[in-house]
This record gives C-alpha cells, structure tokens and sequence, in this order.
C-alpha cells in the first residue's frame, strides 16, 4: 500500500513539473509573439513612411523619376489616395490593420514603378522585404503558441488561461501591376 502512495506522490509531482514547465513555455511564447507583433507593426510603419514619400515625389512631379513637372490629375490622385491608405494603415486598428495594409499594396500595385526615383525604388523594396520577414517571424510564433495552447492537456488544465490564441496576419506581400484589380 506505501508503495502505491508513494508511487501516486510522484505521478502528481511529474504532472505538475510537466503543467509548469508547459505553462512557462506557453508564456515565453505569448511573449515572443507579442515581441515578433512590435516587430511586424514596426516595419509596416516604415513602408508607411516610404510609401508616402512615394506619393511626394509623385505630387512634386520630380524630373527624374519619370515624371513631368505639372502633375496631371490621375497621378496627382493616385499620390493623394496611396498617402491617405498609408495614414489610415498607420492609424489602423491591430484587428483592421490586415485590410488597410491589402489596400496599400493595392494601390502601390496600380502606381507606375518604372517612374519612381532609383532611391526610392530600393528603399521601398527593402521596406517590403522587412515586412515579408517581420510577417513570417509573428506567423512562425503564432503557429508554434497556438499549437501548444490547442493540446488537450494544455487545454484541461487551462494552462494559458483564458487567454485568446493570437491571430495569424496575413497580407499581400508584393503586388505586381495588374494584379491589384
């Protein structure tokens, strides 16, 4: 009879190292997607930023981006319409982000690239690059925190609480022209 006792005493003291260890990990997880999430926010605000210097130029008609000094109307609406998407990406909420980041690509996509300044063409294609990796970073940490968090046991013993799992994000990367349609 002892020996089941004692048997029983370290049957619980496992199942409790394992549900603390699991819970520690949960948390070292939430807390990398919460940092892989600064990370994605971070880089799109910089493509905000590029993407309004884009309209810029295209508003002040630079020569040698292509562009002629008196900016005809469809290009001068097209600048206002991608800084105004920009802004309102920036400003978006972290549940509406997704599609106001889809209508920038959008209509980036419907803009002229080969009109844009050399400096700006890499600066927004290492923008887009920071964005495609900071995406792929969070996604990687949802998709490893929602796996462990959705185990049964996980689950039964309300190791993440009642936490709800994080979301994946999941936007256009780069559009290429005539894809935006």
């Amino acid at each position: 009879m002892a020996t089941w006792i004692v048997l029983g005493v370290v049957a619980v003291l496992l199942v409790m190292g394992w549900a603390y260890h699991t819970a520690n990990r949960l948390d070292r997880l939430n807390v990398r997607v919460d940092l892989a999430r600064q990370a994605l926010e971070s880089s799109l605000d910089r493509r905000a930023v590029v993407v309004r210097a884009v309209a810029a130029e295209m508003i002040a008609g630079d020569g040698g981006a292509g562009y002629r000094k008196s900016v005809d109307d469809d290009v001068a609406a097209q600048a206002r319409e991608l800084a105004l998407l920009a802004d309102r990406a920036e400003r978006a909420a972290p549940s509406a982000r997704e599609d106001a980041e889809n209508a920038v690509s959008a209509a980036l996509a419907r803009t002229d690239p080969n009109r844009r300044s050399a400096a700006l063409v890499v600066e927004l294609a290492d923008a887009e690059t920071r964005v495609m990796m900071a995406r792929r970073f969070y996604n990687d940490a949802v998709r490893d925190t929602r796996a462990l968090a959705q185990r049964r046991p996980v689950r039964w013993l309300r190791l993440g609480g009642h936490a709800t799992p994080p979301e994946y994000f999941e936007i256009i990367e780069r559009v290429t022209p005539g894809q935006a349609d």
